[in-house]
């Protein structure tokens, strides 16, 4: 516990959610959009027809159907599994916890692209990991700096990545950097964690391969969840990869958490088999590209000059550098003043952290307050 920080989000959320704050900081999907009466629904016939077995503890792996109806859908995305490769969890945070306990013993290597997920790097420093990092631009993790990583350091035990429209910069790994990250993998026997929970919500472009997909020899394990498509508060997702592997997260998962909710597995599974998923989350792309859209235009209209932004094509997220000589986290008081949020970039770096750096979500509010939003960020970013 002495490793282990408090998360910046977490905190700053506490203030940016007041409601007369415009909050661009939280991670958060747009709730109007949740499908509430579906979900209501589900539930509603959960407890009408199969009461008592949603009541009851149930097998750590996942409700079946569930996890039938999940590879199926990785099968439509190129991911061949069977449900012996799926384990259900308790939203896909649990499946980084899982995959570190599994994995991890102290002073093992953890390889992740600078900047990261910020939850990731708290869990893998709570389990004695020594984080080592590569670098990344527009295309994603810079691949071809992990050989010589691997001469400085010695083999990683494990890769972390959010490949598609990452947390926090919005950027996408390339195609040619998938492949040379997966024959790296292969050629070290080094287990990629590929953490995938925006990869549905693309926007603009041609959909890339997941990296679990582009495996055929079990290095990959892949985390999915619904919380950005249905809801985050179902807390549902999943972990799929090696039968070996998945053995190993179901025996430490019983030790968590014995299982993930009954009641909103079956909930979950019964939702899926009457609601249309995919019209659903092309709403959703629908509406996020419009407010990235609606971000990038204000971000171009009122930012002083020597401002920069990602162009993400897809997810919630684009990443900012301030003009030289402004830190984000001296902002940030200044930017509540006048009712404004966002994150600085600071708490998402494994070392050498850059504080000119700020993260902004666009898929919680409409366009019209993200225009203000923006507006009023510029004011406070001009009298400094």
């Amino acid at each position: 516990m002495s490793r282990m920080k408090t998360s910046a989000v977490r905190e700053i959320l506490k203030v940016a959610e007041r409601p007369e704050i415009l909050s661009f900081a939280g991670g958060l999907p747009a709730p109007e959009l949740f499908p509430v009466e579906a979900i209501a629904q589900a539930h509603a016939e959960v407890f009408a027809h199969e009461g008592p077995a949603a009541m009851q503890y149930s097998t750590t792996e996942g409700y079946g159907p569930l996890r039938e109806w999940i590879c199926g859908h990785l099968a439509q995305r190129g991911l061949t599994a069977t449900t012996e490769q799926v384990i259900i969890t308790s939203g896909s945070q649990q499946g980084i916890d899982l995959v570190a306990k599994v994995m991890l013993d102290p002073g093992d290597v953890v390889v992740v692209e600078n900047p990261s997920y910020l939850a990731a790097l708290q869990n893998f420093d709570g389990y004695q990991a020594r984080i080592e990092y590569v670098g990344s631009d527009h295309e994603g993790m810079r691949v071809e700096e992990l050989e010589a990583l691997v001469a400085r350091v010695g083999k990683p035990k494990l890769i972390y990545i959010v490949p598609n429209f990452h947390n926090p910069k919005g950027t996408t790994l390339s195609l040619e950097r998938r492949h040379a990250l997966v024959r790296f993998a292969q050629r070290h026997r080094v287990l990629i964690l590929e953490d995938n929970p925006y990869g549905e919500l693309r926007f603009r472009g041609e959909a890339l391969p997941s990296i679990a997909s582009l495996d055929d020899m079990g290095v990959v394990v892949q985390l999915g969840t619904f919380s950005k498509t249905l809801a985050p508060g179902l807390r549902i997702a999943w972990a799929a990869g090696s039968k070996e592997l998945m053995r190993s997260l179901t025996i430490v998962k019983q030790s968590t958490d014995l299982h993930t909710a009954t009641l909103s597995q079956r909930a979950t599974a019964r939702l899926l088999t009457k609601f249309d998923y995919d019209a659903h989350v092309t709403k959703l792309r629908a509406v996020y590209g419009e407010r990235c859209q609606a971000m990038l235009d204000s971000l171009e209209l009122h930012m002083p000059e020597g401002t920069q932004w990602t162009h993400p094509d897809g997810g919630m997220f684009l990443w900012v550098e301030l003009p030289r000589g402004l830190r984000g986290e001296d902002i940030l008081p200044r930017a509540i003043e006048q009712r404004v949020a966002f994150v600085p970039g600071s708490p998402f770096f494994a070392a050498n952290p850059r504080p000119e750096c700020i993260r902004l979500n666009y898929s919680n509010r409409p366009p019209e307050l993200i225009e203000e939003g923006m507006r009023r960020l510029a004011s406070v970013l001009a009298a400094q």
